[in-house]
């Protein structure tokens, strides 16, 4: 898969998305950057727990964002390591094949 395209994309339906249902979209807009703040845990450790969730529940679009969110914070290729291997566990079979798509959209995303 061609993350940053996918990516692209994946934002040019939420605009879409957006015209038609604008309120619900302005409160997730508003919900995801109140979550965000800095607080007992900082916006990377966040961004890891919101990549281990997406894994878990098989969401690549959130993947993508995620690991393009992880890579603008500064996050290294070792946490993104030590993050998967617990989606791994905590998520089994399902949770290998979609961390070897979060690995593949670093990898492209990282270059980029």
């Amino acid at each position: 898969m061609d993350y940053p395209a996918f990516i692209s994309e994946t934002r040019a339906k939420s605009r879409n998305l957006a015209k038609l249902a604008p309120e619900a979209m302005k409160g997730f807009g508003t919900l995801s950057m109140a979550v965000k703040q800095e607080g007992a845990l900082g916006y990377k450790e966040k961004e890891f727990v919101a990549l281990g969730i997406a894994i878990a529940i098989r969401c690549e679009p959130c993947i993508a964002f995620h690991v393009e969110a992880l890579i603008k914070a500064g996050a290294s290729r070792a946490e993104l390591g030590d993050v998967l291997a617990m989606a791994i566990q905590m998520g089994g079979g399902p949770a290998v094949m979609y961390a070897g798509k979060a690995l593949d959209c670093w990898d492209q995303l990282s270059v980029a």
